[in-house]
């Protein structure tokens, strides 16, 4: 069963999708036109699901599911990464291609606009500046509702991206 975003629950278990470029308003129409039917059929061995999603700053789909309604199984969950294929490949044939398993750091430049650098490149983005200790990234690894509303930009030092910043020694 399909509800609306902001009406599940806050405890909802969550999953984030990164595309490998911005949508656009067009297409993020069609993701939320083919993820309502399959969601509102979406279910764990004959339960159905309660589901919601969202595209977050046409670039990211969140699909999150009640827990508390009826868990999903590890079918049903692999049957949600086939609706994405899905609707990948359906937008691919209309245009540019649309990978929705993205693996690229996402962060914010200093305009607030959505930016991601690959992970082979990340070491050359601390070191020309583009990330920085406090340069707020995406947070994908969010797994709730409310860990997505309240942990979804998060300083990089915070994160596994961490390890590329060096501590900075004082001399004496």
């Amino acid at each position: 069963m399909y509800i609306d975003f902001n009406e599940i629950t806050d405890t909802a278990r969550l999953w984030v999708y990164q595309a490998n470029r911005t949508l656009t308003d067009a297409e993020v129409q069609q993701i939320d036109a083919a993820l309502r039917p399959a969601l509102s059929g979406w279910a764990a061995h004959g339960e159905p699901l309660l589901a919601a999603a969202q595209v977050v700053a046409n670039r990211f789909v969140v699909i999150a599911v009640d827990e508390g309604h009826h868990l999903p199984s590890g079918c049903s969950i692999d049957s949600s990464v086939g609706f994405l294929r899905q609707i990948s490949a359906t937008l691919s044939q209309q245009g540019e291609a649309i990978d929705f398993f993205d693996r690229s750091a996402a962060y914010l430049d200093s305009e607030k606009q959505i930016q991601t650098v690959t992970l082979p490149n990340i070491k050359a983005a601390v070191a020309d500046g583009r990330l920085t200790p406090e340069t707020l990234v995406v947070n994908t690894l969010v797994n709730t509702k409310a860990t997505f509303l309240a942990d979804w930009l998060v300083p990089a030092q915070t994160t596994w991206l961490k390890r590329y910043f060096i501590p900075k020694t004082v001399s004496v």
